[in-house]
């Protein structure tokens, strides 16, 4: 009876595990083919890296293999990252470790690409200068190297000077120079002649497509006079790509190349150096990318060549002079811009040929295609409004008038976009009909910051036929100055240890404010060691000058200067009398200056204005020498009792800039170098002679807006907060700084909606 349960239970067993069979074969299947496929992957692995002698063999370019374990070989430690444990010393005391400011520093990234050019005494100023003009400012670093400086270096050129003219010898002190200044920070170095002329954005192409794992000596690949026949140089005319890690690795080697290496060219001589000592050979492709190169015969016209191989060409030699290669630059620059519109419609086609497969479909198509749809508000204060504007005048003034005339940039810009208006009807409807403007009946533009600007004309123009007859008409049309790439402006390095020197001028007006502006001043700077020191300006009238001996109206705030200064011992405030009717602003900076070193960093101030640690930290990362003034827009707080009306004021500091507005009328602080106003200062003084009445319609912002060529930053601070006070306005002052005094008063007042509450309450109760 056993045995039939037995079966049974095999069978139901069998039955139950019947599902699963499949599953359970195939995963034994394949960890036995993964296993299998694993052992014979290694050994092939093994043959293939190994060459005749059972060594690495060298790659195409120069490039090291890898090592059989999938790890990179000698020398390449530096591009596989690391983890460096962090340990602290406990018998060392603990210093604070100081971060850099830049994570790109802080990660050891490198820059990509540096352009050495080298030059002449002779070409200098002729083919260098038209390197300069043409391709300088497409590389992110360039610098000229040359034997023997001329007398006068040309503007906006940084040349290296090695003083020795000789060929082979300027190529060994630029190398070492750039091995010694730029080799931890770029990735690929470049070198050409100045009778080179490079396409700049192509050369930035083909260093984004290379690895910079590899030793690269890209370039014109030539053959060495009576050598070997395997081995090549690139040839120095066409310039030549090197990658850091063969700069790392040849800069032992250079002596050596300079004593034993006998050349008439330095691109042989360095060629031969890195054949000799590393092994490398030039190369004019290497990891899929060419460089192409055309040289040019004698009297070549850049406009009539066709060949393929010059439209291709990233290096042309030789250029002979200067116009030659201002004729090659606009040539290249004329096919990129092609192909730049040739890209843009065929992406504009892709666009369209996919949009019928979007949810929206064909209506969520934009015009121009491709471009961002415009900013859609959700409300009425995000409303982007329109400016009007005819061919002379703009009718959206930036000082507040209704209306100005359009000149400068603002003028160019209203031509360009005529112009190329009616380029795009004549390229539209010709040879039917040809468009020529008469008038601008109507002009509107705005700024949308999600695409650009935008504008729409009204046109009044004449259309004439193929048969001759022409007519009259009215157009709109609407274009788009889309916003491209954006760029980082370069900033010279500033920090925030600077010490900053604060100014004050004080009239009898300002005497009610001054005993909490020096408690904030002590509590903010004095109390946290900032590097901060304050310089008071007594602003006496003459009738008060003449009665100082018996009443001193500032009396009161020199003993509380005291009280500073018997409370903070190393502390000194010092103070400046001056008397004066019109207490100019321009006057006032031209006592204190002089009393002051010449990179003192000043802080214009007003009474008003309460200082913090946050504010003069900004002051000190936006005002930069000989290069930057910062104008900061204070946040002026409304009049209390018309926005509160008798109710508590808001506490929480979350709010507090709700009740204010930021005061654009007003130009009393600045932050700038004394350096920076004595220059522009000087300027003012040679154009307006003697004529010192002149300064009392100026104040320092308008001083350097004409008479320096700095940068103004004009930005709104949130750090600098004033409580709400009367300014006496004094009429003496020019018009223009007494109507603007006026309307900081005004707006300083209320808000629109409590003063209509305080309008209607006024009302109600007088109804009563």
């Amino acid at each position: 009876p056993a045995g039939p349960s037995a079966a049974m239970r095999l069978a139901a067993l069998l039955a139950a595990l019947r599902p699963v069979l499949p599953l359970v074969l195939g995963l034994s299947l394949g960890c036995s083919l993964s296993l299998l496929r694993a052992s014979w992957s290694q050994s092939g692995g093994e043959d293939r890296c190994l060459g005749a002698a059972g060594r690495p063999g060298p790659l195409a370019g120069g490039a090291r293999p890898e090592a059989a374990d999938g790890r990179l070989g000698p020398g390449h430690e530096d591009f596989r990252p690391r983890i460096v444990p962090y340990y602290r010393d406990p018998n060392k005391p603990y210093k604070k470790v100081l971060r850099t400011r830049y994570i790109q520093t802080e990660l050891g990234f490198h820059e990509r690409l540096f352009v050495a050019v080298l030059t002449s005494k002779a070409t200098l100023n002729t083919l260098a200068v038209a390197v300069n003009k043409t391709v300088a400012h497409h590389f992110p670093r360039l610098l000229y190297f040359t034997g023997l400086r001329s007398a006068k270096v040309p503007h906006g050129m940084v040349v290296v000077a090695h003083g020795d003219e000789r060929p082979i010898w300027l190529m060994y002190e630029t190398m070492h120079y750039i091995h010694q200044h730029f080799g931890p920070d770029y990735d690929w170095f470049y070198i050409m002649q100045d009778d080179t002329y490079a396409q700049a954005e192509q050369v930035k192409a083909l260093v984004t497509h290379l690895s910079i794992n590899q030793d690269v000596y890209l370039g014109r690949a030539e053959e060495f006079i009576g050598g070997d026949e395997q081995a090549r140089y690139c040839h120095g005319g066409f310039g030549y790509l090197i990658s850091r890690s063969l700069l790392l690795k040849l800069h032992p080697h250079l002596d050596s190349c300079r004593n034993e290496i006998l050349s008439v060219r330095p691109d042989e001589w360095l060629g031969r150096c890195i054949i000799d000592f590393l092994g490398i050979t030039c190369v004019s492709q290497l990891q899929g990318q060419h460089y192409h190169t055309y040289e040019l015969a004698k009297n070549t016209e850049p406009e009539k060549e066709e060949e393929e191989e010059f439209q291709a060409a990233l290096a042309v030699h030789p250029v002979s002079d200067m116009t030659l290669m201002y004729r090659l630059h606009k040539h290249f620059s004329r096919i990129q811009l092609d192909r730049a519109y040739q890209e843009i419609q065929d992406l504009q086609m892709q666009i369209r040929n996919l949009t019928s497969l979007t949810p929206a479909g064909e209506a969520g198509l934009t015009w121009p295609v491709g471009i961002n749809a415009p900013f859609l508000p959700k409300s009425r204060f995000e409303v982007i409004s329109w400016d009007y504007f005819t061919e002379q005048h703009l009718f959206s003034c930036p000082d507040g008038s209704p209306k100005c005339e359009l000149s400068g940039a603002g003028k160019a810009d209203v031509s360009e976009i005529i112009e190329s208006a009616l380029d795009q009807l004549n390229s539209r409807y010709q040879p039917l009909l040809r468009f020529s403007k008469r008038q601008l009946l109507n002009g509107y533009r705005r700024f949308d910051p999600t695409r650009g600007m935008e504008y729409t004309l009204d046109l009044l123009l004449e259309a004439v036929t193929q048969k001759g007859h022409s007519h009259i008409l009215a157009k709109r049309v609407s274009l788009v100055r889309p916003l491209s790439k954006v760029e980082i402006i370069p900033m010279p390095y500033v920090t925030e240890a600077t010490r900053v020197q604060l100014v004050l001028p004080l009239t009898v007006q300002d005497l009610d404010f001054v005993a909490n502006f020096l408690d904030m001043f002590a509590m903010n700077t004095l109390d946290t060691h900032d590097n901060a020191l304050l310089t008071l300006l007594f602003i006496y009238h003459p009738y008060d000058a003449q009665r100082v001996s018996q009443v001193d109206v500032f009396a009161g705030v020199k003993a509380m200067v005291g009280e500073l200064e018997k409370r903070y011992a190393e502390v000194k405030i010092p103070w400046i009398s001056v008397k004066t009717e019109v207490p100019s602003q321009v006057k006032l900076m031209d006592i204190v200056s002089k009393k002051h070193p010449v990179d003192t960093l000043f802080f214009l101030a007003s009474v008003w204005t309460e200082i913090n640690m946050e504010f003069l930290n900004r002051c000190r990362m936006n005002t930069i020498s000989n290069w930057q003034v910062f104008f900061p827009v204070h946040f002026q707080e409304f009049n209390p009792a018309l926005v509160y009306r008798g109710e508590q004021t808001a506490s929480s500091s979350t709010d507090f800039l709700r009740d204010g507005h930021f005061d654009r009328y007003s130009f009393a602080e600045a932050c700038f170098y004394n350096s920076d106003y004595m220059t522009a200062r000087t300027k003012l003084a040679a154009d307006i002679l003697d004529r010192d009445e002149v300064l009392e319609s100026m104040e320092v912002f308008d001083v350097f807006l004409h008479y320096s060529g700095l940068h103004l930053f004009r930005a709104v601070e949130p750090g600098l907060v004033q409580k709400y006070a009367l300014r006496s306005c004094n009429p003496r002052l020019s018009e223009e700084l007494y109507h603007r005094c006026v309307l900081s008063n005004l707006e300083g007042l209320a808000s629109r909606s409590h003063l209509a509450m305080a309008l209607f309450e006024q009302e109600q109760a007088n109804s009563t």
